[in-house]
């Protein structure tokens, strides 16, 4: 589904309620199809999910094998397992610890304390005893996860916690078997608490063995180097994805635009409709280009959001394996709550906390929408036409992105149109919020910058004149006693301001109104 619609969508559907509703909800379903299809086509290219995530984990690597889907991430670590060397027991046995805790062990017997560590029996002084790894050897040296964590086999096989005493039938039968896989085998010559109790020594060594190999590699600079790697690379994608997906689809609706506008003449000519459609293109990408702003914001969103989902899906994969559509998952989501989150916190826009919450809702309302579509994608790729050839490459990303389209839409109208949800969004813009507050200085200081530019074009010296004079003018009134003086401070006051008679041509006023012809003239 494309990410540039779960980020956009979400609050670019505002329709005007003088317009007609279908055929301002039936626009918004074509913009959305239309994004989608493009990033869905032709775009996907640009991300590709891999089963079980982007780096190697303890978990995924020892599935390789087991799962067919699952490969290693990194060439490296490959190599590094097929370089460990063939297993060798005398290099196990004839370890110094193997050989220390052996003769801790005969020292123990012969003094009568030396118990069977799985059966709990002591074991005479002159019997015989076996040192067991719990862990068997040849388990730890094949095991994929031990040589990803770059741990000694004989280092994790002869600790303390994977070395027991035990006698010579159980060590011999059980040879490299897991426990489980032992008892399954003998485990009728066993009571059910020497079962219970070998268990709990095996959970106890394994314990301690899965503890070494993720402290090593979790904490490892290759692990580390690995993880960034990863999610810088599918941030960077993902905000090209973003990024150009925006592109061609303001490529796609000009030229629709050009094609209309050749639709409307009455001969038909193939030039015509070439010329349109090289026209629509450049033109779309001026559009484009002149958003370069917005593009920045979608490509750091995309960024972001690739970058988070990258690391959320390694997360999963210590844990358990995530498949290619529950990678996409995480990443459409972390799409939405990203953008989400910059509307919530950030709010660039300086929406009202009601119409944040609304901007908030659509967003999160389409990135729902795009897990569904996911689903239906995968649900569709498991039945029959996901054996066709051709056909399987197509049309379960159709599906998922039609229904992502339809369900995402549908829930915008609702959101915009539903008496219920805008009495909710009006309250909550009529609750005291400290925004209002700042929204409102806000507006002091647009229309204080607004004033100041103006000031800037003031003559200051013909202004400090001008009120100088007014104020003289203003205390000469003052002092006025009669009619007679009042007039002729004003007539003064018009010739020394340079302000023209309207009945110029005249002496006095009185001349003017005797003069039948005469008319004011105010300039």
């Amino acid at each position: 589904m494309s990410v540039s619609y779960a980020m956009n969508a979400g609050t670019s559907f505002d329709p005007e309620p003088s317009e007609p509703v279908m055929d301002s909800i039936f626009q918004q379903y074509e913009r959305v199809l239309v994004e989608s299809l493009i990033s869905s086509f032709g775009l996907d290219f640009l991300i590709k999910d891999q089963h079980g995530g982007d780096v190697d984990t303890i978990h995924n690597v020892r599935q390789i094998g087991k799962d067919e889907q699952m490969t290693y991430k990194n060439a490296k670590n490959e190599k590094d397992y097929e370089q460990r060397g063939d297993y060798n027991s005398s290099m196990y046995h004839n370890d110094p610890r193997f050989k220390a805790k052996k003769r801790e062990n005969r020292a123990k017997r012969e003094a009568g304390e030396l118990f069977d560590a799985y059966t709990n029996k002591k074991i005479s002084p002159d019997g015989n005893s076996d040192l067991d790894h719990v862990v068997s050897a040849k388990e730890i040296h094949d095991d994929r996860g031990r040589v990803l964590a770059g741990l000694s086999g004989t280092d994790l096989a002869n600790c303390e916690e994977n070395l027991q005493a035990t006698n010579p039938h159980t060590n011999r039968t059980k040879k490299a078997d897991s426990m489980e896989k032992f008892l399954d085998k003998y485990g009728d010559e066993y009571t059910q608490e020497q079962k219970s109790n070998m268990r709990q020594k095996d959970a106890a060594a394994r314990k301690a063995y899965e503890a070494k190999l993720a402290k090593n590699y979790y904490t490892s600079p290759k692990f580390a180097k690995d993880l960034s790697l990863a999610a810088g690379n599918v941030g960077v994608r993902m905000g090209i994805r973003q990024a150009l997906g925006v592109v061609f689809a303001e490529m796609w609706f000009a030229v629709k635009e050009e094609f209309q506008a050749v639709q409307k003449q009455n001969k038909f000519a193939f030039g015509d409709f070439l010329t349109a459609l090289g026209h629509g293109i450049k033109r779309g990408f001026e559009r484009a280009k002149q958003k370069y702003n917005e593009l920045f914001a979608k490509f750091l969103s995309g960024a972001t959001a690739g970058a988070l989902s990258s690391l959320t899906t390694t997360l999963c994969n210590i844990f358990f394996t995530t498949a290619k559509n529950a990678v996409r998952i995480i990443r459409e989501s972390y799409a939405s709550i990203v953008e989400a989150g910059k509307v919530l916190f950030i709010n660039p826009d300086n929406y009202t906390f009601g119409k944040r919450m609304q901007a908030v809702i659509k967003i999160l309302a389409t990135g729902a929408s795009t897990v569904v579509g996911v689903l239906v994608k995968e649900a569709i790729e498991k039945t029959p036409i996901g054996a066709i050839p051709i056909a399987r490459d197509v049309i379960p990303t159709f599906c998922g992105a039609f229904v992502t389209g339809i369900m995402s839409c549908t829930l915008l109208y609702f959101i915009d149109r539903s008496e219920l949800a805008q009495k909710l969004f009006s309250i909550l813009d009529s609750l005291p919020f400290v925004e209002k507050e700042i929204a409102y200085y806000r507006q002091q200081a647009e229309y204080f910058e607004r004033y100041a530019a103006e000031m800037m074009n003031i003559d200051i010296a013909q202004f400090k004149k001008e009120t100088k004079m007014y104020g003289d003018i203003a205390r000469k009134l003052e002092s006025v006693m009669t009619d007679e003086e009042l007039n002729l401070i004003l007539l003064k006051t018009q010739q020394e301001a340079g302000i023209r008679s309207p009945w110029e041509g005249h002496d006095k006023f009185q001349d003017f109104m005797d003069d039948a012809d005469a008319c004011l003239v105010f300039q």
